[in-house]
């Protein structure tokens, strides 16, 4: 464990083995960090009344704040948590905040995710596994981002919206409605553009999942019938897939509407 001596760090912070604490780093309340994680120089972890709690051999950036109030009136400095997966590279100056008691309590990032300079994740977010949000991105609270998505620079989410498994955002995006899973989002107000096939493709998709999965946003996105009936539909023409079973389920479960 190496800790500079300018580091200040509460008697109630839990450090792992290997942790590396940088210059002028604040570690307070209850916030427990992982063995090998490599905190650098500015950084803020924890607060007064939240539990911050953070996995393995993650790489948190000069100035990064971690596991601050949420930004809500309501927040009356409530017990609520922020807690972070494996491996994850935090860029500099992102903010991530704990959740909040409406919202279930819990702000949540998975493992893999490349969150880069000045990223907002709001109270009660969820982030999965492997995405990359990219400079300046925006989440406001509740905001649900499933595994190995991409989210251009300086996109704001709207709260409550859900992004699909693979998705990509393109940047400056403004997303006010749930983004299919497997495809290419973009505009003011983001709408569904095509498949993510280069994406795909890079993911180890298969020729023929990937032109399933095409072929079912297409007739998502350019159908003039009911939903149910495009889903009818997709499930004639696409088959029963993992990856089409995951794009009906979302459809079925949005709440904030979709953006096709």
């Amino acid at each position: 464990m190496t800790i500079h001596s300018t580091a200040i760090i509460s008697e109630e912070v839990q450090l792992g083995k290997d942790v590396v604490v940088g210059p002028y780093t604040i570690i307070k309340g209850q916030a427990k960090i992982g063995a090998g994680t490599i905190i650098e120089n500015g950084v803020t972890i924890g607060s007064d009344h939240g539990i911050v709690e953070i996995g393995e051999q993650n790489h948190i950036y000069a100035g990064a704040a971690i596991g601050g109030p949420p930004q809500d009136k309501k927040y009356n400095n409530d017990n609520t948590r922020l807690v972070i997966g494996d491996k994850n590279q935090i860029r500099e100056f992102a903010t991530l905040n704990i959740g909040t008691v409406p919202g279930g309590g819990t702000t949540n990032v998975g493992n893999g995710n490349l969150i880069m300079a000045y990223v907002h994740v709001g109270h009660d977010c969820f982030l999965g596994n492997n995405s990359v949000l990219a400079n300046n991105c925006q989440l406001a609270g509740h905001v649900h981002i499933g595994n190995n998505v991409t989210v251009g620079g300086s996109c704001g989410i709207s709260q409550f919206v859900k992004i699909g498994n693979f998705a990509f955002i393109a940047g400056f995006s403004a997303v006010n409605k749930d983004i299919l899973p497997y495809c290419i989002a973009q505009g003011n107000y983001a709408t569904v553009r095509a498949a993510n096939k280069i994406g795909l493709e890079r993911a180890g998709f298969t020729a023929a999942q990937v032109e399933a999965i095409y072929k079912a946003i297409r007739i998502l996105s350019k159908g003039s019938d009911t939903i149910e009936a495009r889903i009818a539909r997709i499930i004639e023409e696409c088959g029963r897939t993992a990856e089409i079973d995951n794009i009906i389920e979302f459809i079925r479960s949005s709440k904030r509407g979709l953006a096709i």
